[in-house]
């Protein structure tokens, strides 16, 4: 099945590559080369993901992702994979605070942009062909099905990937999850090259379902080992 992915890049010689790269892979890849035309065209016809260069003529990436993550229209948690020159750390730990799924420094290998968009689309993919599988505790409820979280029956929007760290620390709930076992669980993302989005994708989490992030009761920091996600039945 063919998956359209929007690249918003002012670079046209890289989108243009990029396009043909994809389009073996079975990825219809549009280019804007405008924060404004890439807004523009995320309001018109469906995309499933969409790469995001941070440095843009009219409007910087991160300004166009908090724009994104903050509308209520239907591709407001668009998966987004950022690009960006500088690559340092700071750019990235703002960009996953922003809510997007995955940071790439340029110059970068077509195919670890492929093996990135995979892993960040095949996220969306409903689970198929097995029993529905939920965890509730409390007020809070985690849907793997539908990749949904909801707290009072109210849904909090997570990226796909903090869907599955929140996921995976549920599952092993009262365990403490060293920041290894997190890597090997999640292995083949973000994780493996950018240790540092852990803490700031658990930031995120706590920010989405706990009542006070600065004094969390389910996801708990265990200094010098890991993370525990607490059964808390409120």
């Amino acid at each position: 099945m063919t998956q359209r992915l929007l690249i918003i890049d002012d670079d046209t010689g890289l989108t243009a590559m990029l396009t043909d790269y994809l389009k073996p892979f079975g990825i219809d890849l549009v280019a804007a080369h405008t924060a404004a035309d890439g807004l523009e065209r995320l309001r018109g016809t469906g995309f499933d993901a969409l790469i995001l260069d941070v440095m843009l003529p009219d409007l910087d990436g991160f300004s166009v992702a908090r724009l994104i993550r903050a509308t209520r229209e239907p591709w407001a948690q668009i998966p987004i994979v950022m690009l960006t020159a500088r690559g340092d750390e700071t750019d990235r730990i703002v960009g996953l605070e922003l809510g997007t799924d995955d940071y790439l420094p340029k110059p970068f290998n077509p195919r670890e942009l492929l093996a990135r968009l995979r892993a960040v689309l095949r996220r969306r993919e409903p689970v198929t062909g097995a029993p529905r599988k939920s965890l509730r505790f409390g007020r809070l409820e985690i849907d793997q099905d539908t990749r949904s979280v909801l707290v009072d029956g109210q849904p909090r929007n997570l990226t796909g990937y903090q869907f599955d760290l929140l996921w995976m620390l549920a599952s092993n709930s009262g365990r403490v999850m060293t920041r290894e076992a997190i890597m090997d669980q999640l292995r083949g993302d973000a994780l493996e090259s950018f240790d540092r989005s852990i803490d700031v994708h658990i930031s995120r989490i706590r920010a989405a379902i706990e009542d006070d992030p600065r004094l969390p009761r389910r996801i708990i920091t265990i200094r010098g080992s890991g993370y525990l996600f607490a059964r808390v039945q409120d």
